[in-house]
């Protein structure tokens, strides 16, 4: 974990309490902290360099999103996300990606098109080398060009926070270097079918490429859980 950086003293305040919660979010999220594990306010507050104030603050917001519980005499406990978790958010996110696909399919522009080439271009340069970290910049990258081109700020708003929570779910679906392959693939299909401006197919694509991640994801969490 490194230390929470900050660069004035405006950033005590509420951006320091941000920067703090998404720390910590990240940990969980990634698996630094696993369900069970107790979140010390002193030991956090040392490792980031930072009073226990935007600590505890940090830790009530992770109770709100439920990724702690505050247990009397125990402290906050990590819960981390459930396989159910995955699959709700996976089938949210079939519904919201699809529908961002088909509004960028109508209403994305040239040079935002050619942004989403670009991307893809890249994430085959890094699958052929089986770079995990430039696929995961490359596969995010890709989705946001076509979030920026559905022209919807409250879809683009609930993406993200879709897109964060299965931030460890990604990297392990990018450490599969047939999934990697399969899911530049499907890039192909959706971007093909913007390009085309064919809202309905870029639509069905995504809702597919979205239930074949979800379902690698389970299979691969199944798995660990049996070992």
């Amino acid at each position: 974990m490194s230390k929470v950086e900050y660069d004035d003293v405006d950033n005590l305040t509420g951006s320091l309490r941000g920067k703090v919660f998404i720390q910590l979010q990240n940990d969980i999220l990634n698996g630094l902290y696993q369900p069970g594990d107790n979140l010390i306010e002193t030991k956090l507050s040392e490792e980031l360099g930072v009073s226990r104030t935007p600590i505890r603050e940090a830790i009530r917001q992770l109770e709100l999103e439920g990724l702690v519980q505050s247990i009397p005499n125990k402290g906050a406990i990590v819960k981390g996300i459930s396989a159910q978790d995955i699959e709700d958010i996976y089938t949210i996110r079939m519904l919201i990606e699809g529908l961002a696909a088909r509004w960028a399919a109508e209403k994305i522009t040239d040079e935002e098109l050619k942004e989403l080439r670009e991307a893809v271009d890249l994430e085959e340069f890094y699958t052929d080398r089986n770079d995990v970290d430039h696929l995961m910049l490359f596969d995010s990258r890709f989705h946001d060009i076509i979030f920026k081109a559905s022209k919807s700020k409250p879809l683009m708003h609930t993406l993200s926070t879709f897109h964060h929570y299965v931030q460890r779910a990604r990297i392990s679906s990018f450490n599969d270097p047939e999934r990697a392959r399969l899911a530049l693939n499907e890039h192909k299909a959706i971007l093909q079918a913007i390009m085309d401006h064919d809202a309905g197919k870029a639509e069905k694509l995504t809702t597919v490429h979205v239930r074949n991640a979800s379902m690698n994801l389970l299979r691969r969490k199944q798995t660990n859980d049996d070992e």
